[in-house]
This record gives structure tokens, C-alpha cells and sequence, in this order.
């Protein structure tokens, strides 16, 4: 099963408060109702292991996709469409990353 991975910093770090309650009411539940989606998680991301350094990212999704058909056409759909520009509102150039799991 494919998976998305979103890595991304914040535009405005006073923010963070705003994005975290719209993640959890707004955006997560929304994507995690699309048929074509399995489960979406969201993390803060804290740090280097094993050192002072900040992540170089503040956030990462991770959106498991069982029909990535039927999730293009769930994403164009205009509740979608209002999502993802409420998403780039908060987000700084996020990276959008498919990824296959391994093992």
C-alpha cells in the first residue's frame, strides 16, 4: 500500500497552536472519511537523535492511500480543494513524498 509522507515547516511559528487544533478537527478527520485513505497520522517532530539540533522539519504526515485512483478524485472534490488551501496557508513549502513500505 502506497503512502504519502508531507514534510513541512510552519509559515509563522506563533501558528503552531492554530494549526495543531485545525489538524485535529479539521483536516485529519476530513481526510481520514475519504474511502481511498487508511489511516492519516500527524507528527510534531522534536528533534536529531542523539543530539541538541531541531528537526530540519517542524511536522510530518503520514497518509496511508489504498486507491491512489480514487484518491485523485477525492482530492479534487471542493471540500478537498478547501482543505488543501487551508493546509497551505499554515504550511511553508511543504514535500509532498510517496513512499512504498519495505518491510
Amino acid at each position: 500500500m502506497p503512502s504519502l509522507v508531507v514534510l513541512f515547516n510552519l509559515k509563522d511559528d506563533s501558528a503552531k497552536v492554530a494549526y495543531e487544533e485545525w489538524a485535529k478537527t479539521t483536516d485529519v478527520p476530513t481526510v481520514k472519511g475519504l474511502v481511498s485513505i487508511d489511516d492519516f497520522r500527524l507528527y510534531r517532530l522534536n528533534g536529531l537523535m542523539g543530539s541538541e539540533e531541531k528537526s530540519p522539519y517542524q511536522y510530518c504526515e503520514v497518509i496511508d492511500v489504498n486507491d491512489m485512483g480514487k484518491f485523485g478524485e477525492e482530492i479534487a472534490t471542493e471540500t478537498m480543494k478547501r482543505i488543501a488551501g487551508e493546509f497551505q496557508e499554515f504550511a511553508d513549502a511543504p514535500m509532498f513524498i510517496m513512499s512504498d513500505q519495505v518491510a
